[in-house]
């Protein structure tokens, strides 16, 4: 088959091209370096062209809530009309665990919106929802580090390896479109405090972590970033991940 994957050459992009090229398909990388945009169609035809699948993991370059709404939307326009020109039988999408049970969180909305477009383009679809990824514990202690304390607060994570991530969708890729959700996540539960203490334990640097609700993008959140009963969980654990990082 040929699988366009938009966001190919990021984090999860990269992994999802290369394994199913080594599962014999061809797979297209589609992001602004490669010559494509979403936002604008340019390249999005020729790329396109005889395609089976599309796969989407690209991300909004902020998490500011109209800028990533504009992002998201717009591409989402874009794509489907290329889509549906180009007769792609298969759209998978990567989203977020419990995105839809965070009030007033902007980026999440704007997630919303998407999965709202796949659902209304009317193009067979997959959703793939997966947890936090086990590579944002340290931007995200980066940004809630103040001099040589790391202030995070105790909010609940079942996060997960992006290599596990990126096999979840490879695989919806090659499979039938479900029309539905499918949500991973790792396969044990932290608090993001003891995430960052982990972190540093593992590979020390002078910070300590303080236990701090109201501090980073994470405090206050409801209690739904772990998923429910029935989430997959994936093998990797974070500590196995910390030694080969």
């Amino acid at each position: 088959m040929k699988i366009v994957v938009v966001g190919g050459t990021g984090l999860i992009g990269s992994q999802v091209v290369a394994l199913l090229r080594a599962a014999g398909h061809q797979a297209v990388p589609a992001a602004p370096s490669t010559g494509v945009s979403t936002l604008t169609g340019e390249g999005l035809a020729e790329t396109l062209a005889a395609a089976d699948v599309v796969v989407d993991v690209s991300n909004s370059p902020s998490f500011d809530i109209e800028a990533a709404l504009d992002f998201f939307t717009r591409s989402a326009r874009t794509l489907f009309a290329a889509e549906k020109e180009a007769g792609v039988r298969h759209h998978v999408a990567l989203s977020i665990v419990g995105v839809d049970q965070v009030p007033g969180y902007g980026y999440y909305e704007a997630k919303i919106a998407q999965e709202k477009a796949v659902r209304d383009s009317g193009v067979p679809y997959s959703l793939v929802r997966a947890t936090q990824f086990f590579e944002f514990v340290a931007p995200v202690m980066d940004l809630s580090t103040e001099g040589t304390r790391v202030r995070l607060p105790s909010t609940r994570l079942r996060p997960i390896a992006s290599a596990d991530v990126a096999s979840a969708v490879a695989e919806a890729a090659q499979g039938r479109p479900s029309n539905g959700i499918r949500n991973i996540a790792g396969p044990e539960v932290y608090r993001l405090d003891r995430l960052g203490e982990m972190t540093l334990a593992a590979k020390p640097d002078g910070r300590t972590v303080v236990t701090d609700e109201t501090a980073g993008p994470f405090a206050g959140m409801p209690d739904v970033l772990t998923g429910d009963d029935t989430a997959h969980l994936a093998a990797t654990r974070f500590e196995e991940w910390l030694k080969q990082s």
